[in-house]
């Protein structure tokens, strides 16, 4: 079994902007300009779609899955030395169009998650193919599991079966539905003993949409340790993992958890 406690601190960026509307070219140009203030960050996370807002052409704006955006985030991964996340939409090999989260590697590799829970609100489920497999990424032997927007009101999709550390949540979330996003990532990092980092977009969307931002990070117990309000810009954490480690040996919630399992579909 891992001894957490004996892992090195993880440092985190989380860029919160606004986004130009379906101008893959432009988004790239404008988040390259951020990040370059995220230099010292282990991990550095981006919003849902950064590079289109949340658009439901996914026919005219997917890329393929070694297209420009995710040669730019190898790029930036490599100059900064850290690990880049976030989503964009993607034309799989199969064909099919899928919102899906890259995990850009500083040493050239990729990995990936497919959003499983689409916004059926806004037709998600009628523009992109829903994922079907969670993923659990490691990082300096912190274990992350990425997660995007939707996906935070779903708990079974969240839950910790294999001791996540750090959930990651990438998002569009509207203002309009801002007290939701205020209270579900709080419970999520409750009931699963570990940190959790969430990273909005603010600004209007070319369909009119408001975002509000808030992106966040709070630790194994509910606890704000970072909000980035309204604010664009670049916001730095560290998350300590022996404090983690400490929580979790003074309250084994998990271990009263209930057995479940997931029926891939």
């Amino acid at each position: 079994m891992r001894d957490l406690s004996q892992l090195p601190d993880l440092e985190l960026a989380l860029v919160q902007s606004e986004l130009a509307w379906q101008d893959p070219a432009a988004n790239r140009a404008h988040f390259q300009q951020l990040i370059s203030q995220a230099s010292g960050a282990d991990l550095i996370v981006l919003p849902e779609m950064f590079s289109t807002g949340f658009s439901m052409d996914s026919a005219a704006l997917a890329e393929p899955e070694s297209g420009p955006t995710s040669e730019w985030m190898l790029e930036q991964a490599a100059e900064l030395r850290a690990v880049i996340a976030g989503s964009l939409i993607i034309q799989a090999e199969d064909g099919s169009y899928r919102n899906r989260l890259l995990w850009a590697r500083p040493d050239g590799s990729m990995a990936h998650y497919d959003k499983r829970h689409l916004f059926r609100m806004a037709d998600e489920h009628q523009h992109y193919r829903a994922g079907t497999q969670r993923q659990l990424l490691e990082l300096k032997g912190w274990q992350i599991r990425p997660l995007i927007c939707y996906d935070l009101r779903f708990p079974v999709w969240s839950r910790d079966s294999q001791h996540t550390d750090l959930l990651l949540y990438t998002a569009n979330w509207p203002a309009a539905r801002r007290q939701h996003w205020n209270r579900l990532l709080p419970a999520r990092a409750i009931e699963n003993l570990c940190y959790v980092a969430a990273v909005n977009r603010v600004g209007e969307d070319g369909k009119g949409h408001g975002y509000s931002g808030d992106s966040q990070v709070l630790d194994y117990q509910g606890e704000t340790l970072l909000n980035a309000g309204a604010a664009s810009g670049v916001f730095h954490i560290t998350l300590k993992a022996a404090d983690l480690a400490a929580y979790r040996e003074r309250f084994p919630a998990y271990q009263d958890a209930d057995p479940f399992e997931f029926s891939e579909q």
